[in-house]
């Protein structure tokens, strides 16, 4: 008996009391070991993922040097996604530019020339003039969850191969681009981004890109703005092919205009706030439409129209049936629903 009184003495240290307030701070117990071991593991997990990533997707983000007689030199990101040098980039970053140098991280350089912009995704492809030491492989932003990490690199403020991480804040935001249309899926994450960064690659971890970083908000902290790969991709298939975006156009000017509830009941309408036709450009299909000044659009085929950028989406849609393909335009004229056919053409570069 006293053997086992002292062995129990070593399990427990001298003081008799079982409390574990009263056990001794010195020696933590086998749970508090075990949250401390993982702890450290999920560091070195989380610095291994990150350090892969910036291995393997490094060697293809660029640094594009933009010069212009008609404004101030600039310098962006950009990112190589074929052997023979494409690179995906921000519209903004190329837009205007007489010339275009692009570097590597092996320290050479290499001309590179415009291959097309879209400004309403702010998306662009250049091309070098020269093989490209490496290639990033694009991913599905589809796919992409709030709360996964993301990591950008990049050139902020000149500081070449910079590397921020962080993860993914909200899905799906809304911003507008220079043309005032609405560019949608957009990703927003926590990632620091600076001037400088933008057209650089947002990376998963697994080395694969998700998207275009394009913009920050000034003054605000951890919050940062990136094109969806899927986008990108779509756009820079129309870039490489045709060397612009095709898209329907119906060339009239409009604000958005409330309905009144008794009006909408009266007409059966789920929704209460349509587009004001206020003008029209002469180029434009819809001049010849049958459209009237006052008119109030409401619906475009069975897609509902409540707001301009709902006029954008539907157009968007019907593209996929020939940018020229006809459609009817639902109004609302002295009261009553009126349809007009109508169609669209391509739109000014």
């Amino acid at each position: 008996m006293p053997q086992l009184a002292l062995v129990l003495d070593d399990v427990h240290d001298p003081v008799t009391s079982s409390d574990p307030a009263d056990l001794d701070s010195t020696h933590p117990a086998p749970s508090t070991i075990a949250s401390t071991v993982t702890e450290v593991e999920a560091l070195d997990a989380y610095s291994r993922a990150v350090v892969d990533v910036v291995e393997q997707v490094g060697p293809a983000v660029v640094s594009i040097g933009r010069r212009s007689r008609r404004g101030p030199a600039g310098v962006g990101s950009g990112v190589v996604f074929t052997p023979d040098g494409y690179v995906l980039t921000n519209a903004h970053v190329v837009a205007g530019s007489d010339t275009l140098e692009v570097s590597f991280t092996d320290g050479t350089t290499s001309a590179a020339r415009v291959v097309g912009v879209d400004h309403a995704t702010d998306v662009a492809v250049v091309r070098t003039t020269s093989a490209a030491p490496a290639l990033a492989p694009f991913g599905d932003s589809s796919r992409l969850r709030v709360g996964q990490l993301v990591i950008a690199i990049g050139n902020p403020l000149g500081f070449s191969s910079t590397v921020s991480a962080g993860v993914v804040s909200a899905l799906g935001r809304t911003m507008r681009a220079r043309d005032g249309r609405a560019m949608e899926g957009i990703i927003q994450s926590d990632v620091a981004l600076n001037p400088g960064n933008s057209g650089g690659p947002l990376v998963d971890s697994r080395g694969r890109v998700v998207g275009i970083n394009t913009a920050i908000i000034l003054g605000a902290q951890g919050i940062s703005f990136s094109v969806p790969i899927e986008t990108a991709k779509w756009v820079l298939g129309e870039l490489m092919s045709k060397g612009r975006v095709r898209r329907a156009w119906l060339g009239i000017a409009g604000q958005n205009r409330p309905v009144g509830r008794d009006l909408a009941r009266k007409l059966g309408l789920a929704h209460r706030s349509g587009v004001e036709v206020t003008g029209f450009d002469e180029r434009g299909p819809a001049a010849r439409s049958g459209l009237r000044t006052g008119d109030i659009v409401v619906a475009l085929d069975d897609l509902r129209v409540a707001s301009i950028d709902d006029i954008h989406r539907a157009l968007q849609d019907r593209q996929r049936r020939g940018v020229d393909a006809p459609f009817v335009l639902r109004v609302i004229r002295d009261h009553a629903l009126v349809d007009v056919p109508s169609t669209a053409v391509e739109g000014p570069q």
